[in-house]
């Protein structure tokens, strides 16, 4: 399946429609809740899962419970409206609307809880995942530009750049690789861009690798953007052309790829960032 200019093999699309709608799946409860199920901490959630749900960390009055379907479908019918319209209040993801969706799915959409809103499961998958999965993953992402890119600007990034082309253009096999790994990957660093590489390890190869300044224009410039203590919240890196490679986050729906450098700059836009640059050595 093509996705955001992304070719997406049979068994990682498999792979994906199990953590989109896993048979088992947590549900945030507030902690006087009477939902009697065994709670756990986000921390001890498949990291998948905590990117699918957006659960990272618990305030001190809800709690997290994990149901299978079954269990699920076992709540009497009042307790499982509540459930699913608390999830909505409460911040999970992953909660849509019965009418968003396929129109052959809304009655047994609508028949699951309040008729209003609804949450996936593998069978509810059954049959119409290519197509449910396609709008999420294009969801809010801009389409990967790598094969837009010309030759020539290849073959000269190529020098600073070794890995770029061979990364651009790929979803991940799990959640946790992020924008630092996928950069230091680009220049070359072995390993790197299967991993949620830290910040401190980040900082070090850059500090070693990198000096101050940049172009956007040329291969090899290093974008950092940093929060006003100096911490790095994001990176890039130019392959030259007005084009950059980033990883917008380390979730497994998070493909690797090529925008454009001003696309890159807007995707990582946020209050309070300010955006740095350095020169790979060359």
């Amino acid at each position: 399946m093509d996705v955001l200019g992304i070719d997406i093999a049979p068994d990682l699309l498999r792979q994906q429609a199990s953590w989109f709608a896993p048979p088992r799946q947590p549900f945030l409860v507030p902690r006087e809740s009477a939902i009697t199920f065994p709670r756990i901490t986000a921390e001890h959630l498949p990291p998948e899962s905590r990117d699918t749900f957006e659960i990272y960390r618990l305030p001190d009055h809800l709690d997290c419970v994990v149901l299978s379907e079954a269990e699920f479908a076992a709540l009497e019918g009042p307790e499982r409206s509540a459930l699913v319209r608390d999830q909505v209040t409460l911040g999970r993801a992953n909660v849509p609307s019965v009418r968003s969706a396929p129109p052959t799915l809304r009655p047994h959409a609508a028949a699951q809880a309040d008729g209003h809103r609804f949450v996936w499961w593998p069978s509810l998958l059954d049959g119409c995942g290519d197509l449910v999965l396609n709008e999420y993953l294009r969801l809010g992402r801009r389409a990967s530009r790598h094969a837009q890119v010309p030759e020539h600007v290849w073959a000269r990034a190529h020098a600073l750049v070794p890995d770029a082309r061979e990364l651009a253009g790929a979803f991940p096999h799990a959640s946790g690789p992020n924008c630092f790994g996928t950069v230091m990957a680009a220049a070359g660093v072995t390993d790197a861009a299967g991993v949620w590489m830290q910040q401190a390890p980040f900082e070090s190869w850059v500090a070693a690798s990198a000096t101050t300044g940049g172009d956007d224009g040329l291969p090899g410039t290093v974008m950092v953007w940093r929060t006003p203590d100096g911490l790095a919240q994001h990176a890039a890196i130019t392959i030259g052309g007005g084009y950059a490679l980033h990883k917008p986050s380390q979730g497994w729906m998070s493909p690797q790829k090529i925008l454009t450098v001003q696309e890159v700059i807007a995707s990582a836009r946020q209050p309070g960032r300010r955006l740095h640059r350095y020169t790979l050595a060359r």
